[in-house]
């Protein structure tokens, strides 16, 4: 093993309940946030760079973390996402011939703390059971009331806007200025991974700030309008439900991904509503209600649209299902050219079953 002793870590939940491991490379170290789990195989890099993760404590429920290394094209944003990494064996060495460092050196330059050696299946169970709650990793094992002092002091996930935390502060393009199609997509957490989907569908992509007005994404001329994934509670995103009205208003082409897709509803009048414990990994079940078929998806929520009230409007069909607990995953509108999931059918990581919705998106632009 590259290190011989590793310090003492723990991970204290905000009820209290403490699990013990160690600090990745030996470092020190202290980060708090709401605790969550993926249950996916792979795409460990595509997770700890997705920007609907910020704010958060990653468990992962695989047991080899860092078996394959990293590579500089494999990620969803900039930099890494989430507030800290929890698991069970760390991988201090990797042997795919494409990767371009390792795990540990990768987590180094984006300065963030790690902790290894946790009995993640308890830990799942206990938040599974308990519910998705704050939480401090810490090597400050002999503070722990000072630690809990601290950890009361963090904002609940609940009424937590953090798509300004995340999106670009100026506009920007991606994709072929000459191709055929024009999409205004306004970015609250957007993943680069959906912009590719775009892109090679020949659409070109203008990227807004969360906190733009309809009439800049308007003043473009763009052929349709996204709203994009991102982090955190989707109630106090009142600019972006503004934009989502106006675009419904004039029956413009309109597709929203997971917080798009509850800003949809809001813009609806539809309620949003934070889970138990979310739903995040790359093997949930959906059913494409319109279609009869099944979908393998790759999702990462902490909150849902609220399904008495998407049922009860006159102009709301809901389209796609979770088979796990029935909550919604998709909707559209019977009267305007606007639909939305709450799952990520770029699948980055995960499989491709649900891509469809990306073609459809295109058949709404060119039809419309």
């Amino acid at each position: 093993m590259k290190y011989q002793s590793l310090r003492k870590a723990i991970i204290l939940l905000a009820d209290g309940t403490i699990f013990h491991g160690k600090a990745v490379a030996n470092k020190e170290g202290t980060a708090f946030g709401e605790v969550c789990f993926n249950t996916g195989m792979t795409g460990y890099q595509e997770i700890f760079t997705d920007p609907s993760y910020f704010g958060q404590l990653m468990v992962t429920t695989n047991a080899h973390i860092g078996n394959y290394g990293t590579k500089a094209d494999e990620v969803e944003s900039e930099d890494i996402k989430i507030a800290g990494l929890i698991c069970k064996n760390f991988s201090y060495e990797y042997s795919r011939d494409a990767a371009d460092n390792s795990l540990e050196e990768f987590l180094d330059a984006n300065n963030l703390f790690a902790i290894s050696d946790i009995d993640t299946r308890a830990l799942v169970s206990y938040i599974r059971d308990h519910g998705a709650m704050n939480a401090v990793i810490s090597t400050d094992v002999e503070n722990v009331e000072a630690l809990k002092k601290q950890l009361a002091d963090i904002p609940n996930m609940q009424g937590l806007e953090l798509a300004s935390k995340v999106s670009t502060t100026e506009p920007y393009y991606f994709g072929d200025e000459n191709a055929s199609l024009k999409i205004a997509a306004l970015d609250i957490g957007i993943k680069k991974n959906i912009l590719r989907n775009f892109a090679k569908r020949d659409a070109y992509i203008k990227v807004f700030p969360y906190n733009s007005k309809f009439e800049d994404l308007e003043a473009w001329q763009p052929d349709g309008y996204f709203l994009s994934n991102g982090p955190g509670d989707p109630e106090p995103l009142v600019e972006a439900q503004q934009v989502a009205k106006e675009i419904i208003k004039r029956n413009l082409p309109l597709f929203g991904i997971c917080l798009g897709h509850q800003v949809i509803a809001l813009a609806n009048g539809i309620s949003t509503y934070k889970m138990h414990n979310g739903h995040r990994g790359i093997n949930h079940p959906v059913k494409n209600l319109i279609t009869g078929k099944g979908e393998i998806t790759s999702q990462n929520h902490g909150f849902a649209i609220n399904r008495e009230e998407t049922e009860a409007h006159e102009d709301i069909e809901i389209t796609h299902v979770h088979l796990n607990d029935n909550t919604v995953a998709g909707i559209k509108m019977k009267s305007k050219n606007c639909f939305s999931v709450q799952y990520h059918p770029e699948a980055s990581p995960g499989p491709h079953d649900s891509s469809y919705l990306f073609d459809e998106f295109v058949k709404n632009m060119t039809s419309n």
